[in-house]
Protein backbone atom coordinates (compact mmCIF):
# COMPACT_ATOMS: atom_id res chain seq x y z
CA UNK A 1 0.00 0.00 0.00
CA UNK A 2 1.54 3.57 -1.06
CA UNK A 3 2.32 5.68 2.20
CA UNK A 4 -0.32 7.58 3.72
CA UNK A 5 2.29 10.75 4.82
CA UNK A 6 3.48 12.59 2.73
CA UNK A 7 6.15 15.01 3.37
CA UNK A 8 7.94 17.63 1.41
CA UNK A 9 11.31 18.31 2.17
CA UNK A 10 12.63 21.86 0.51
CA UNK A 11 15.56 23.91 1.49
CA UNK A 12 17.24 26.49 -0.13
CA UNK A 13 20.45 25.60 -2.65
CA UNK A 14 23.13 23.84 -0.59
CA UNK A 15 21.54 24.00 2.45
CA UNK A 16 21.98 20.49 3.15
CA UNK A 17 19.01 18.59 1.61
CA UNK A 18 20.39 15.84 0.12
CA UNK A 19 22.22 14.84 3.39
CA UNK A 20 18.87 14.67 4.88
CA UNK A 21 17.37 12.29 2.13
CA UNK A 22 20.04 10.42 1.51
CA UNK A 23 19.52 9.63 5.94
CA UNK A 24 15.97 9.48 5.47
CA UNK A 25 16.86 6.76 2.74
CA UNK A 26 18.70 5.11 4.89
CA UNK A 27 16.64 4.76 7.40
CA UNK A 28 14.01 3.06 5.12
CA UNK A 29 12.07 5.75 4.11
CA UNK A 30 11.11 6.02 -0.12
CA UNK A 31 12.79 9.20 -0.95
CA UNK A 32 10.93 10.76 -4.28
CA UNK A 33 13.33 13.36 -5.45
CA UNK A 34 12.60 16.50 -7.57
CA UNK A 35 16.37 16.43 -9.19
CA UNK A 36 15.90 12.93 -10.15
CA UNK A 37 13.11 13.08 -12.22
CA UNK A 38 14.37 16.38 -14.04
CA UNK A 39 16.88 14.13 -15.19
CA UNK A 40 14.93 11.36 -16.49
CA UNK A 41 12.70 14.14 -18.12
CA UNK A 42 14.98 15.25 -19.95
CA UNK A 43 17.28 12.47 -21.13
CA UNK A 44 17.94 11.77 -24.44
CA UNK A 45 15.07 10.74 -27.00
CA UNK A 46 12.56 12.25 -24.35
CA UNK A 47 9.66 14.70 -25.05
CA UNK A 48 11.05 17.11 -22.10
CA UNK A 49 14.36 16.97 -24.11
CA UNK A 50 13.05 17.86 -27.16
CA UNK A 51 10.72 20.54 -25.99
CA UNK A 52 13.70 22.37 -24.23
CA UNK A 53 15.50 22.47 -27.64
CA UNK A 54 13.00 23.71 -29.61
CA UNK A 55 12.41 26.56 -27.65
CA UNK A 56 15.77 27.46 -26.41
CA UNK A 57 17.96 25.94 -29.10
CA UNK A 58 20.87 23.08 -29.88
CA UNK A 59 23.31 25.47 -27.36
CA UNK A 60 21.59 23.70 -24.64
CA UNK A 61 23.07 20.54 -25.74
CA UNK A 62 26.19 19.13 -24.86
CA UNK A 63 28.11 17.06 -27.88
CA UNK A 64 27.26 13.87 -27.06
CA UNK A 65 23.43 15.30 -27.42
CA UNK A 66 22.73 15.33 -24.00
CA UNK A 67 21.37 18.19 -21.44
CA UNK A 68 24.12 21.23 -21.14
CA UNK A 69 22.99 21.99 -17.66
CA UNK A 70 25.57 24.82 -17.07
CA UNK A 71 25.16 26.49 -20.53
CA UNK A 72 21.18 26.34 -19.75
CA UNK A 73 21.52 27.60 -15.69
CA UNK A 74 23.69 30.35 -17.76
CA UNK A 75 20.63 31.14 -19.48
CA UNK A 76 17.95 31.20 -17.64
CA UNK A 77 19.47 32.69 -14.41
CA UNK A 78 20.21 35.72 -16.52
CA UNK A 79 16.49 35.91 -17.38
CA UNK A 80 14.04 35.47 -15.57
CA UNK A 81 11.16 35.26 -18.41
CA UNK A 82 13.48 32.30 -19.92
CA UNK A 83 13.45 30.15 -16.54
CA UNK A 84 9.74 31.04 -16.46
CA UNK A 85 9.20 29.23 -19.54
CA UNK A 86 11.55 26.52 -18.75
CA UNK A 87 9.41 25.95 -15.36
CA UNK A 88 6.36 25.64 -17.42
CA UNK A 89 7.79 23.08 -20.14
CA UNK A 90 9.20 20.99 -17.46
CA UNK A 91 7.18 21.13 -13.84
CA UNK A 92 4.50 19.50 -15.41
CA UNK A 93 6.65 16.43 -16.25
CA UNK A 94 8.77 16.29 -13.19
CA UNK A 95 5.85 16.45 -10.95
CA UNK A 96 4.24 13.27 -13.45
CA UNK A 97 7.01 11.74 -12.59
CA UNK A 98 7.35 12.31 -8.82
CA UNK A 99 3.44 10.87 -8.66
CA UNK A 100 4.13 7.40 -10.59
CA UNK A 101 7.31 6.68 -8.37
CA UNK A 102 5.21 7.67 -5.42
CA UNK A 103 2.83 5.27 -6.48
CA UNK A 104 5.22 2.31 -6.32
CA UNK A 105 6.58 3.49 -2.65
CA UNK A 106 5.72 1.23 0.53
CA UNK A 107 5.94 2.55 3.81
CA UNK A 108 4.38 4.94 6.60
CA UNK A 109 5.43 7.54 5.33
CA UNK A 110 7.62 9.44 1.86
CA UNK A 111 9.37 11.88 1.33
CA UNK A 112 8.89 14.11 -1.44
CA UNK A 113 12.49 16.19 -1.81
CA UNK A 114 11.32 18.94 -4.10
CA UNK A 115 13.94 22.03 -3.75
CA UNK A 116 11.25 24.90 -5.30
CA UNK A 117 8.29 23.74 -3.07
CA UNK A 118 7.92 27.17 -1.36
CA UNK A 119 8.24 28.55 -4.92
CA UNK A 120 5.67 26.63 -6.37
CA UNK A 121 2.60 28.11 -4.26
CA UNK A 122 0.00 26.76 -3.06
CA UNK A 123 -0.70 23.76 -5.91
CA UNK A 124 2.94 22.50 -4.80
CA UNK A 125 2.23 22.61 -1.22
CA UNK A 126 -1.03 20.50 -1.71
CA UNK A 127 0.79 17.31 -2.95
CA UNK A 128 2.12 17.12 0.51
CA UNK A 129 0.87 16.83 4.36
CA UNK A 130 3.75 18.98 5.93
CA UNK A 131 6.69 21.05 4.89
CA UNK A 132 10.19 19.95 6.40
CA UNK A 133 12.61 22.95 5.38
CA UNK A 134 16.60 22.15 5.90
CA UNK A 135 17.93 25.58 7.15
CA UNK A 136 21.15 27.20 6.37
CA UNK A 137 22.65 30.74 7.04
CA UNK A 138 22.70 32.76 3.50
CA UNK A 139 26.47 32.98 3.89
CA UNK A 140 27.33 29.23 4.81
CA UNK A 141 25.03 28.74 1.29
CA UNK A 142 27.13 30.84 -0.75
CA UNK A 143 29.87 29.53 0.79
CA UNK A 144 29.24 25.56 0.29
CA UNK A 145 27.32 26.55 -3.72
CA UNK A 146 31.19 28.60 -5.17
CA UNK A 147 32.62 25.63 -3.17
CA UNK A 148 30.47 22.65 -4.48
CA UNK A 149 29.29 23.83 -8.10
CA UNK A 150 32.40 26.20 -8.73
CA UNK A 151 30.53 28.97 -9.57
CA UNK A 152 31.92 32.76 -9.23
CA UNK A 153 30.49 34.34 -5.90
CA UNK A 154 28.17 36.64 -8.26
CA UNK A 155 26.63 33.82 -9.53
CA UNK A 156 25.83 31.83 -5.89
CA UNK A 157 24.14 35.04 -5.18
CA UNK A 158 22.16 35.36 -8.27
CA UNK A 159 21.16 31.58 -7.94
CA UNK A 160 19.89 32.39 -4.37
CA UNK A 161 18.17 35.76 -5.32
CA UNK A 162 15.90 33.43 -7.46
CA UNK A 163 14.68 31.10 -5.19
CA UNK A 164 12.64 31.75 -2.12
CA UNK A 165 13.64 34.09 0.57
CA UNK A 166 14.93 32.11 3.85
CA UNK A 167 11.92 33.77 6.00
CA UNK A 168 9.48 32.66 2.79
CA UNK A 169 10.42 29.16 3.65
CA UNK A 170 10.82 29.37 7.00
CA UNK A 171 7.03 30.76 7.16
CA UNK A 172 5.80 27.77 5.00
CA UNK A 173 7.46 25.59 7.35
CA UNK A 174 5.98 22.73 9.27
CA UNK A 175 9.16 21.18 10.63
CA UNK A 176 12.59 22.77 10.30
CA UNK A 177 16.20 20.87 10.15
CA UNK A 178 18.25 23.82 11.27
CA UNK A 179 22.29 22.93 9.60
CA UNK A 180 24.60 25.06 11.23
CA UNK A 181 26.61 22.18 12.81
CA UNK A 182 28.58 19.18 11.89
CA UNK A 183 26.99 16.52 9.14
CA UNK A 184 26.82 13.96 12.25
CA UNK A 185 24.30 16.67 13.70
CA UNK A 186 22.23 16.83 11.14
CA UNK A 187 21.55 13.25 10.77
CA UNK A 188 20.97 13.20 14.21
CA UNK A 189 18.44 15.20 13.86
CA UNK A 190 16.94 13.47 10.90
CA UNK A 191 17.16 10.52 13.40
CA UNK A 192 14.63 12.54 15.49
CA UNK A 193 12.11 13.77 13.30
CA UNK A 194 12.13 9.78 11.62
CA UNK A 195 10.33 8.92 14.96
CA UNK A 196 8.07 11.33 14.86
CA UNK A 197 6.97 10.78 11.45
CA UNK A 198 6.56 7.40 12.29
CA UNK A 199 4.15 7.94 15.55
CA UNK A 200 2.34 10.62 12.71
CA UNK A 201 2.11 8.15 10.54
CA UNK A 202 0.44 6.13 12.80
CA UNK A 203 3.25 3.15 13.50
CA UNK A 204 4.67 2.65 17.13
CA UNK A 205 8.69 3.77 16.34
CA UNK A 206 10.17 0.98 18.57
CA UNK A 207 8.44 -1.75 16.71
CA UNK A 208 9.61 -0.71 13.55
Amino acid sequence: MPPRLRIGLTGGIASGKSTVAERFSELGVPVIDADESSRAVVAPGQPGLQAVVARFGTGVLTAQGELDRRALRGLIFADSAKRQELEAILHPLIRADMEQRALHAVGPYLILAIPLLVEGGARARARVDRVLVVDADETQQLQRLVARDAVSPEQARAILAAQASRAGRLSAADDVLVNSGTVSELRQAVDRLHERYLGLAGVNASMN
